[in-house]
């Protein structure tokens, strides 16, 4: 099923298509297309206008994003990265990668691929819900396809920085942040 969103961020308008392979995210996040949507929107919303200025383009842009399940996005994962396990996220374009039309077609920024198994245990193991994860994976992957990287420590805290005030904003807690401490009984403080 493939359902599209428009928006118009700072420099024009953008089209989110999202994929869902997996039904069971149906079941785990049940308004996934309305949070990948919005989350995608506010990766969007701060970072496209800088990322497209530094490219010298414009115009409207499109990407996808697809909610699959580990069994994707290991074979993914091993056919381009060479690592035959599961990951959470993986994205695929980035401005050296973006492919444009004609004149007034829409930039394609690239794909945003999810894995369902893993995100859901991730999600438990850090205390958080699983649509706040996938929404914070949505975000990373989008800043990919923007531009962000996190090859080096300058990078990371760059892209890091970006992704908790994207987050803020969409009122989830900073994923980098440590955990609250355990008061008596076990109980967060």
């Amino acid at each position: 099923m493939t359902s599209h969103a428009s928006l118009a961020p700072k420099n024009g308008r953008a089209d989110i298509s999202v994929r869902v392979l997996a039904p069971a995210w149906r079941r785990d996040v049940p308004a996934a297309t309305t949070l990948v949507r919005r989350a995608a929107r506010a990766a969007l919303a701060e970072a496209l206008h800088s990322a497209l200025r530094q490219r010298g383009a414009r115009g409207p842009v499109e990407l996808t994003v697809v909610l699959a399940d580990d069994t994707v996005l290991r074979r993914l994962n091993r056919d381009y990265r060479g690592l035959d396990k599961p990951t959470n996220v993986l994205s695929f374009g980035g401005p050296d990668e973006w492919r444009a039309g004609p004149p007034g077609a829409p930039i394609g920024l690239g794909d945003v691929i999810l894995a369902r198994e893993t995100v859901a245990a991730e999600a438990a193991a850090q205390g958080k819900s699983m649509a706040d994860h996938a929404s914070h994976l949505i975000v990373h992957g989008v800043l990919h396809l923007l531009g962000h990287d996190h090859h080096d420590a300058a990078d990371a805290a760059m892209m890091e920085s970006v992704e908790v005030e994207v987050l803020t904003g969409l009122g989830i807690a900073d994923p980098y942040a440590a955990p609250p401490a355990a008061g008596p009984a076990g109980r967060r403080t």
